[in-house]
């Protein structure tokens, strides 16, 4: 231990890297009943940590090392860090990716002047690819995690919170990939302050740390999700994992569904769009407090990445609000006749901030809704689902179906014989509580809805689209009650769109 803190206080990591704040959140400390601090090392040149292991390693290469080149395999921010590190020292880089990487990634590494090898769907298959170039090119390899020097360029994030709290702190929370990260921060702070508790935070489709310490061995996961690239690592390095044992003192595994509620937390608190690896300490710090009742206490997390593709943000933002516990989504089952619709929106979800709303005339007998429901202010998703139970509807709640989530919600409907004369019509109606049950109540009775979509997007207007079925010799009808309803529309019943899939 004491050639790893040698090793940490006498790192060149400052020749490249900055100094990064420590913030204090305050809306979010006053939110948690708890002091959060948010290590901000998304500021660093390349947006992410990786930039002090990777320089501080390459920056003690032997001079015949550093004429070789150097190669990594890397799932984004490593390859960043070894590719900036290495044209600030004016060598070659080859950097093997896996093909999975966001582009964001793959341009700033390029944009360094590195030469960039795609290869696999995740760190491990990249890293194969790499130790076959490896032999092939004679090039110096820096290691993402699994090396003293690039554990010790990591580490001095630990001396930064040591220097930046006074000490003065009750837990850390690390995001855990292959370990690098953790391991020096975890050696730095129990050495001098072992008080701190080091709980590092891991995807639960990605946890090889966790399972390897449960295991006590290191264990080869068979896959890894991939929503968190950064930290998607089949197995942990052998140095790592006998440092983590040693010093760490829990490892918290974390949804996607919290994943995507604790990068808007972070966005909220510094206006900063962190990766999914980024916020996996803040993940981790709100379940921690949440499951076992913290208060009272000063917490940090690191913010270890912001190298966010921008095309991921919709789902980010999708995910976030059963992430945070504010949504819950059901499937639920109506009576199929004229005026059943009307009824359940009307009477049972009387003051409920419904989310989404999804339906599809199915048979003569019975409909099938799936829909999304706002949850807080004293209402539960068992509240609701026990509500609707007592109304005498069967329901499904689906919050935690995965399936559901990624899949279903987008595919409600599909062709139905049983929709006779159909007329399709999008509307516009301002957002407000209770807008879309009045939108509802003015259809009227008098029109069968046989399709019905709306999604809460956050704006000045609601959108819904809305099949209804016409009577015959009653077209005329229809469209004195379209223009004398209110709402703006535009009929879509020649949408080839609509043709093909509705």
């Amino acid at each position: 231990m004491q050639q790893m803190i040698r090793q940490i206080l006498t790192s060149k990591v400052y020749e490249a890297a900055i100094e990064t704040p420590l913030e204090l959140a305050v809306n979010l400390s006053s939110e948690l009943n708890n002091r959060i601090l948010l290590k901000r090392e998304d500021l660093q040149p390349i947006f992410s940590f990786k930039l002090r292991g990777a320089y501080n390693k390459i920056a003690h290469l032997s001079e015949s090392e550093k004429a070789s080149g150097v190669i990594t395999a890397s799932a984004g921010n490593h390859a960043q860090g070894v590719a900036f590190s290495a044209q600030k020292l004016g060598l070659k880089a080859l950097i093997v990716m896996p093909a999975t990487t966001p582009q964001i990634k793959i341009d700033a590494v390029k944009t360094f002047g590195a030469e960039v090898v795609l290869h696999g769907d995740n760190y491990s298959e990249a890293a194969e690819r790499c130790q076959e170039l490896l032999i092939e090119t004679g090039m110096t390899y820096i290691h993402p995690f699994d090396d003293q020097l690039v554990i010790a360029g990591q580490a001095t994030v630990a001396d930064e919170l040591l220097r930046q709290s006074a000490g003065k702190l009750d837990a850390v929370f690390v995001p855990v990939g292959g370990g690098g990260l953790i391991s020096g921060i975890a050696v730095y702070l129990k050495a001098l302050t072992p008080d701190i508790k080091v709980i590092g935070v891991e995807p639960l489709d990605s946890d090889a740390m966790y399972q390897s310490l449960k295991s006590g061995k290191r264990v080869t996961l068979e896959s890894v999700g991939i929503f968190a690239d950064g930290v998607a690592v089949r197995r942990v390095g052998k140095l790592t994992f006998d440092l983590c044992r040693q010093h760490v003192d829990e490892i918290i595994r974390v949804s996607t569904d919290e994943l995507c509620g604790a990068i808007k937390t972070i966005y909220q608190a510094t206006r900063s769009i962190v990766e999914p690896a980024g916020a996996l300490g803040m993940a981790g710090l709100k379940q921690y407090i949440q499951t076992r009742g913290i208060t009272g206490q000063t917490l940090a997390t690191i913010n270890s990445g912001a190298n966010m593709n921008f095309e991921r943000l919709r789902y980010v933002s999708e995910r976030t609000q059963t992430g945070e516990g504010r949504e819950s989504l059901f499937a639920v089952t109506i009576p199929e006749k004229p005026g059943a619709l009307r009824y359940f929106c009307s009477h049972v979800l009387n003051n409920i901030n419904i989310t989404e709303f999804n339906y599809r005339l199915a048979d003569r007998r019975q409909a099938q809704l799936f829909m999304g429901v706002s949850i807080g202010n004293g209402l539960t998703g068992e509240e609701f689902s026990r509500r609707l139970n007592d109304a005498g509807y069967r329901t499904i709640d689906l919050t935690d179906n995965e399936l559901a989530k990624t899949h279903l919600r987008y595919m409600i409907g599909g062709r139905s014989p049983e929709a006779a004369r159909e007329r399709l019509f999008r509307f516009w109606f301002p957002e407000r509580p209770g807008a879309l049950t009045r939108f509802l109540a003015d259809m009227g009775a008098d029109w069968n809805i046989s399709l019905f979509h709306y999604r809460s997007q956050g704006g000045d207007f609601g959108r819904v689209l809305i099949g209804i079925e016409i009577p015959d010799q009653s077209e005329n009808k229809l469209k004195f009650f379209l223009d004398n309803l209110g709402y703006h529309y535009i009929e879509e019943t020649d949408d080839p769109a609509y043709r093909l899939f509705l």
